[in-house]
């Protein structure tokens, strides 16, 4: 009797945790999940790598790391953070002050993030490729030049 009552008690637990994930609110963020996961790519003598945890609580976080010659040479920690009805891309690299990039275009599977005033980059946008892969790119102007530098990745195992 007591093995009954424990295993009804248990699947009523059971029950109301899936009810209570079921009805978590959607959010604006939700429209970037595909961003959620384990990246990785190399370019120009790097290996970068970024992680990206799903839409919770109004906000995605994540980081990301640039290696070369096997020695980390960068580090960010990253939001996609909801701020009433607008999105914002807010990157701490190197641990120093953070600063936002507001969205100002999103398609399907394309977010644009742009902050004028700063420095560089100005703009932060990503694309889901076709074939599963991830395309960032940063650019803006620096030393009065139009630049960009390109991040193409693709999935990685989560470790």
């Amino acid at each position: 009797m007591m093995r009954i009552g424990a295993a009804v008690l248990f699947l009523a637990l059971l029950t109301g945790a899936n009810t209570a994930f079921a009805t978590r609110t959607s959010t604006l963020l939700d429209r970037l999940t595909w961003i959620a996961g384990c990246w990785e790519g190399e370019a120009r003598g790097a290996k970068f790598q970024e992680q990206w945890m799903r839409p919770e609580g109004d906000m995605m976080m994540g980081m990301s790391r640039t290696l070369k010659g096997g020695r980390t040479v960068a580090f960010e920690f990253l939001q996609l953070r909801q701020d009433g009805g607008e999105i914002f891309y807010v990157a701490r690299p190197q641990g120093k002050e953070p600063t936002p990039f507001k969205l100002v275009r999103e398609a399907e599977h394309e977010a644009v993030f742009e902050n004028l005033e700063h420095d560089f980059p100005q703009r932060i946008i990503y694309r889901l490729g076709a074939d599963g892969s991830l395309f960032a790119r940063i650019e803006g102007t620096r030393d009065g030049k139009v630049q960009g530098i390109d991040y193409p990745m693709k999935r990685a195992k989560c470790d």
